[in-house]
C-alpha cells in the first residue's frame, strides 16, 4: 500500500480508445488531481480508497476506469450476461445523482446503467432481473435483497467492480458493518472483485481502507485455525461438513490496496465570526418573536445569502433547520429547508430549484454533507459549532470547485463555548487534523442478521464455514467463536435458524425467511408518522412517533419545512397528522432523536488549551482586547469575534477560581447542583457523568440526574449530598474496573432498554409484529440478560455514548497527579456559563398563549396514577382534570396520596412490599416524596407531576418557585419538559 500512485503524464492516457474520445466529447482536456493519482492503479484494476473533497470528480475517478474495463471485456468476450458492476451509496437521493450523472456516459460507451432500490417497481425490478444492465447503482439494504433472488444471484455471478460511495459514512454505522458481510457473500458468488472506496477526507485511511477490502491489519495476530480470541467449542470439535461454500480461512485473504488522498486543507478557508448585535436587531427581533442575539445570527446569514449566488446554510439538528428556515422565510430571503424527514418530492423540488437557481440559499442538515448534485455552491454557511473537523471539512468542501478555487466558509458561532470550540476546529481543520473513523467492530445483531442472510443464500451451510466468512469481513476479524456459537443459539432458540449440534450444521428455519425480509437494514425501527398538507393534499415530511406523543394534539402548532402548520387531526392507525398551514410565530419544533453531534476529545481538549493560555495572560494583567489579538494571529476570527468568547475566562480568573483547562478538573457546587468541569469532550464526560452518577447515588441512597456537554457534567443531587462524594469517586475508583462500573450503573437505565428493545427487534427476540409495547423496559432486561442480545446492547452503548479506555486513561492520570483536580464550594463564571444550543436561541424567551394553553390542555387529560402511602390498600388511575383540589384515600381516609406517573405499576408493588430490595426502598421513598408534596400543595403539584420527566424533586422546584401568574407556572413545567427532553437518556 502507499500514499498515492505514480501516476503518468497524463492519467487519460491509461485508457482505451473509446472512453478517451467520450472525453474529448464531454470536454474534459484535463484531469482533476483525483483523477490524475487514481486512475492509473484504478485502470490496473488494484482495489482502492480515493480521499478527495466533494465536486472534485470522485465519480469520474472511479468509473472511467471501470467504463473502460467494461468495453474492453465487451470487445474480447461478447456482452456480460450479469451485472458487471455495482455503485453503492448510502443514500437513495445519492443514486438518483448518480444515475443521471451516469447515464450519458452509458449512452456514448453503449453501457446500460440502471438503478434499484426500495422505490424501485416491480416491473422494473422484473426487468433487470431478466435482463440486468452493466452498472447497477444501488443501496447496501437493496444488495441484501438481491443476494437471496435466484435470477439476480446468477446476474451477481459476473460482478467485477464494486464501488461504494461516502465510505466514510458506512464504516461509521452498522449499516456498513452488514455491508462488509455482504460483501464476502457476493465474493462466494462472483469470485474476487476490485472494491473502490470513495470518501472525504478521514482520519485513519488504513482503518477504512481495511474495512473496505477485509484485509487484515498486519499488526494483528491470526492463528491457523482462525480463532480470533483463541476460544473454541462445537465449531471444531465437530468433523468438516461438506457445503455450497468454498473452504476458505480467513488467513488467506489478502486484498492490498492504494490510498489516493488529496489534501483537503490547503484547498479550504474558514472564518469564524459571531454578529455584534445592531440597532436593526431590535426591530428584526420583535418581527422575529426572538432575542436581538438570535435576530442578529437571522441577519447576518441573511445577508450572507444575498451577496452570493448559491449558499448552503449548514445546521446541526433538524430542529434548528426548521426553526432559522422559519425565521429567514419570514423576512423573504430566497431559501428553502432541507433534512431527511422532509418528504421525498420536497427535497427533490428544493434541491432541483436551488441547482437551478431560482433559490439562493439552502437551510440544511447533514443530509447535504454527502454528494447530492445541486449544482454549483459559492459559499458555505455553518451556524454553531461544526462540533467535528471532518464534519467541517465535508461541509464548507462542497463549495467553489471550478478552477480549482478555494472552498470558503463562515462559521457563525453563537456563544462563548461555541466560539472557542470553533476557533479549534477551524485550525485543525486547516492542518488536516481529521478525527479517525468509528468503525462498528464486532456488532452480534448485525452478525445474526448476515447468519440468516447466508441460510437464504445457499440453505444448510456448516457452522465452521458460516464463521470464516463472517470473520472474512474486517468489523469481524476478531469475532471469536464462543460469541458466534452464542450468536447461533440464540438464532436456534427464536427460530430462525436451525443448529444440528451433532453435525454441526445450521439451516434455516420457520421463522428465516420473514424475519430476513423485515430487517433488510440495520437502521433501528421506528415509528413515524406522515405529515399532510390537508390544503394542498400533499405530504410534506414524517415525525418522529416520540414528538407525535409527548407534543402532538389537535390544534397545537408546530414548525416543518420552514413553515408553521396546525394539527387538524392525528390518524393513529394510518400513523398519519393532518395539518393545515398557518401564519404563528410560536410553532414547537418537532424534536427527532440522534440528532447531538458528540465533541471529540482534541477538540475540547484544544479549546481548553485555548482558556489556559487566555486565563495566563490575564493573570499577568492583560486586557481582552489583547488577549483576542494574540488570539486572532493564530486562528481564523477577528479581535472583535474572539474578546466576546474571552469575557467568562477574565470573569473566571478575577473570582480568583482555579481555571478547568486541559490538565485542570474543576469540581464546583451551588446549592442541589454540582458541575464536573471538564475539557475532555462530550464521550469522556459522560462516561464520566455515569460513573459519578452511578457511584454517588449508590453510597449516599439517592438518585442523582445528569446533563453533559463538552465542557462540563452537571449533577442534580437531593439536599446533604455535597463536593467530597464526587471528589471521593474520581480518586478512589480503580481505573482498571471502570467498565464493571459503568455496566452496572447503566443496567437499570432507560438508555439500556431502549436500546435493548432495538436489538432485541434485530436478532427477531422481540417480533415486529408484537411491538415493543407488549414487554416494559424492565420485563425484556430480566428475559434477555445473559445473552448474545443483552452483551449486543451493552456493547453498542459503549460504543455510542461512552469512551472507558479514554476516561480510564483520565482517572489514572488524576490519581497520579498528572491531572489537578480543584474544588470550589460556589457556582464560577465558566462552570455556570453552560452551552446555549442554537434551537434554543430561536424559542422566544416566553412561550405564547397558544403554546402554554396546549401544555394546560395537555397535562388536564393526562392520566395520573393515584395510591395511598399510609394503608398502602388502595390505587387508582383517573385523568388529571377530575382529581380533586384535596384528595384523601376512600378507604382510610389519609391525605398522604401519591400521585405517580399511571405506568408505574411497579411503584405500587414497592411500597406494598414487605421486605424490599435497594430498587424497591428507592422507588418507596419517591412515592413518598409525591405524596409528602400532594399532601401540600393539593392539585397543583398531581400537575406538576403528570409532566413528561418531572419527579417529586423537580415537581417542589416548580411549586417553589411560588409564581403568582398561572401561565408562568406552567411555562416552569414546559421548561422542566424541554429539558428532560434533552437530558432524557441521562436518567435512571
Amino acid at each position: 500500500m502507499s500514499s498515492g500512485s505514480q501516476a503518468g503524464a497524463d492519467a487519460f492516457t491509461h485508457l482505451g480508445e473509446d472512453v478517451r474520445a467520450a472525453l474529448s466529447e464531454r470536454g474534459f482536456s484535463t484531469p482533476t488531481e483525483p483523477q490524475r493519482r487514481a486512475i492509473p492503479p484504478l485502470a490496473a484494476g488494484d482495489n482502492a480508497l480515493v480521499l478527495a473533497p466533494t465536486g472534485t470528480g470522485k465519480t469520474e475517478t472511479a468509473m472511467l476506469p471501470v467504463f473502460d474495463s467494461l468495453v474492453a471485456h465487451r470487445e474480447q468476450h461478447g456482452p456480460t450476461a450479469g451485472f458487471a458492476t455495482l455503485y453503492i451509496t448510502p443514500l437513495r437521493a445519492l443514486n438518483r445523482d448518480m444515475r443521471e450523472r451516469l447515464d450519458w456516459w452509458g449512452e456514448t460507451l453503449d453501457l446500460e446503467i440502471d438503478v434499484r432500490h426500495g422505490d424501485t417497481t416491480d416491473y422494473q425490478r422484473q426487468q433487470q432481473a431478466d435482463d440486468p444492465p452493466d452498472v447497477l447503482v444501488t443501496t447496501p439494504e437493496t444488495l441484501q435483497a438481491m443476494l437471496t433472488g435466484s435470477k439476480l444471484r446468477d446476474a451477481l455471478t459476473d460482478v467485477r467492480h464494486v464501488i461504494i460511495d461516502e465510505v466514510h459514512e458506512l464504516a461509521a454505522s452498522k449499516r456498513g458493518a452488514q455491508l462488509t458481510v455482504g460483501l464476502e457473500r457476493l465474493q462466494l458468488l462472483s469470485g474476487e472483485f476490485q472494491r473502490i472506496g470513495l470518501s472525504a477526507t478521514v482520519g485513519d485511511p488504513e482503518a477504512v481502507g481495511r474495512f473496505l477490502t477485509g484485509k487484515r491489519d498486519e499488526s494483528d495476530g491470526d492463528d491457523s485455525n482462525g480463532n480470533g480470541n483463541g476460544d473454541t467449542d462445537a465449531i471444531d470439535a465437530q468433523p468438516a461438513v461438506k457445503t455450497s461454500l468454498d473452504s476458505q480461512s480467513p488467513a488467506s485473504v489478502d486484498r492490498d490496496f492504494e490510498i489516493v488522498s488529496v489534501d483537503v486543507g490547503s484547498r479550504v478557508a474558514f472564518t469564524v465570526a459571531r454578529p455584534e448585535i445592531t440597532p436593526e436587531d431590535e426591530q428584526l427581533a420583535g418581527e422575529l418573536a426572538t432575542t436581538e442575539e438570535m435576530a442578529s445570527h437571522v441577519r447576518v446569514i441573511r445577508d450572507a445569502v444575498a451577496v452570493n449566488e448559491s449558499t448552503l446554510v449548514f445546521v446541526n439538528t433538524r430542529q434548528t433547520a426548521e426553526a432559522l428556515g422559519s425565521r429567514l422565510k419570514k423576512l423573504d430571503v430566497s431559501l428553502e429547508v432541507h433534512h431527511g424527514s422532509l418528504a421525498r418530492d420536497v427535497r427533490i423540488d428544493v434541491e432541483n430549484r436551488f441547482k437551478s437557481g431560482d433559490l439562493s440559499g439552502l437551510v440544511c442538515t447533514s443530509s447535504m454533507e454527502l454528494g447530492i448534485d445541486v449544482g454549483r455552491v459559492d459559499h458555505v454557511v455553518q451556524y454553531g459549532s461544526p462540533r467535528e473537523v471532518a464534519r467541517l471539512l465535508q461541509r464548507v468542501g462542497r463549495a467553489g470547485h471550478r478552477h480549482d478555487q478555494v472552498s470558503r466558509g463562515t462559521i457563525i458561532a453563537t456563544d462563548a463555548d461555541d466560539t472557542v470550540e470553533s476557533l479549534a476546529i477551524a485550525r485543525r481543520a486547516s492542518e488536516g487534523l481529521v478525527e479517525a473513523t468509528d468503525i462498528h467492530d464486532g456488532s452480534l445483531d448485525v452478525l445474526a442478521n448476515q447468519l440468516v442472510g447466508l441460510l437464504m443464500d445457499v440453505g444448510e451451510v456448516s457452522a465452521r464455514e458460516a464463521y470464516e466468512v463472517c470473520r472474512r469481513a474486517a468489523p469481524f476479524h476478531d469475532l471469536s467463536e464462543s460469541r458466534f456459537r452464542a450468536v447461533v443459539r440464540e438464532l436456534d432458540t427464536t427460530r430462525l435458524c436451525w443448529l444440528d449440534e451433532e453435525c454441526d450444521t445450521i439451516d434455516t428455519a420457520g421463522g428465516t425467511w420473514q424475519y430476513f425480509y423485515q430487517n433488510l437494514s440495520m437502521i433501528p425501527d421506528e415509528e413515524h408518522y406522515e405529515v399532510h398538507d390537508m390544503s394542498s393534499r400533499t405530504q410534506i415530511g414524517t415525525l418522529d412517533e416520540r414528538f407525535v406523543v409527548n407534543f402532538a394534539a389537535p390544534g397545537e402548532t408546530f414548525i416543518q419545512r420552514g413553515e408553521m402548520w396546525r394539527i387538524n387531526d392525528i390518524d393513529e392507525e394510518e400513523t398519519r397528522v393532518n395539518v393545515s398551514p398557518i401564519a404563528d410565530p410560536g410553532g414547537e419544533v418537532p424534536s427527532w432523536v440522534g440528532n447531538e453531534i458528540p465533541v471529540p476529545r482534541a477538540v475540547a481538549a484544544e479549546a481548553g488549551e485555548i482558556r489556559g493560555v487566555a486565563g495566563e495572560q490575564f493573570a499577568r494583567g492583560a486586557d481582552a482586547a489583547g488577549v483576542a489579538r494574540d488570539l486572532a494571529a493564530r486562528y481564523p476570527a477577528e479581535s472583535a469575534t474572539i474578546e466576546p468568547a474571552l469575557n467568562p475566562i477574565e470573569q473566571h480568573v478575577d473570582s480568583g477560581h482555579p481555571l478547568p483547562t486541559a490538565d485542570r478538573l474543576v469540581l464546583e457546587q451551588q446549592a442541589n447542583t454540582v458541575r464536573l468541569n471538564s475539557t475532555f469532550g462530550h464521550e469522556i464526560n459522560e462516561t464520566l457523568g455515569r460513573l459519578l452518577a452511578a457511584l454517588v447515588g449508590q453510597r449516599t441512597g439517592s438518585s442523582v440526574g445528569m446533563s453533559v456537554d463538552p465542557y462540563r457534567v452537571e449533577f442534580e443531587v437531593p439536599s446533604g449530598v455535597g463536593l467530597a462524594a464526587f471528589q471521593d469517586v474520581l480518586l478512589s475508583t480503580d481505573p482498571t474496573h471502570l467498565e464493571s462500573y459503568l455496566e452496572l450503573a447503566l443496567k437499570g437505565s432507560e438508555t439500556l432498554k431502549f436500546t435493548l428493545a432495538q436489538v432485541a427487534a434485530k436478532f427477531g427476540a422481540l417480533k415486529r409484529y408484537q411491538g415493543r409495547s407488549r414487554f416494559g423496559g424492565d420485563r425484556l432486561l430480566d428475559a434477555l440478560e445473559d445473552t448474545p442480545v443483552y452483551e449486543e446492547a451493552l456493547r453498542e452503548v459503549f460504543h455510542r455514548d461512552l469512551a472507558v479506555d479514554a476516561a480510564s486513561d483520565v482517572l489514572d492520570s488524576l490519581q497520579a497527579g498528572e491531572i489537578d483536580l480543584e474544588l470550589v464550594g460556589e457556582a464560577t463564571p465558566l462552570g455556570s456559563a453552560g452551552t446555549t444550543h442554537g434551537q434554543e436561541l430561536l424559542v422566544p424567551e416566553n412561550a405564547d398563549a397558544s403554546v402554554i394553553e396546549t401544555l394546560k390542555k395537555r397535562l388536564r387529560n393526562d392520566r395520573i396514577l393515584l395510591c395511598c402511602c399510609h394503608c398502602k390498600d388502595w390505587d387508582h388511575t383517573t385523568k388529571v382534570r377530575r382529581v380533586r383540589e384535596q384528595l384523601e384515600c376512600p378507604d382510610c381516609g389519609s391525605t398522604r396520596i401519591a400521585a405517580l406517573n399511571p405506568w408505574a405499576e411497579e411503584v405500587v408493588t414497592a411500597v406494598r412490599a414487605e421486605e424490599k430490595d435497594d430498587e424497591q426502598e428507592r422507588q418507596t421513598k419517591r412515592a413518598y416524596r409525591a405524596a409528602n408534596l400532594v399532601q401540600s400543595h393539593g392539585k397543583q403539584a398531581v400537575i406538576a407531576l403528570a409532566a413528561r420527566g418531572v419527579g417529586p424533586d423537580t415537581a417542589a422546584r416548580i411549586i417553589n418557585n411560588f409564581r403568582e401568574d398561572e401561565a408562568d407556572f406552567y411555562r416552569d413545567i414546559l421548561a422542566e419538559e424541554r429539558q428532560y427532553a434533552r437530558t432524557q437518556s441521562f436518567w435512571d
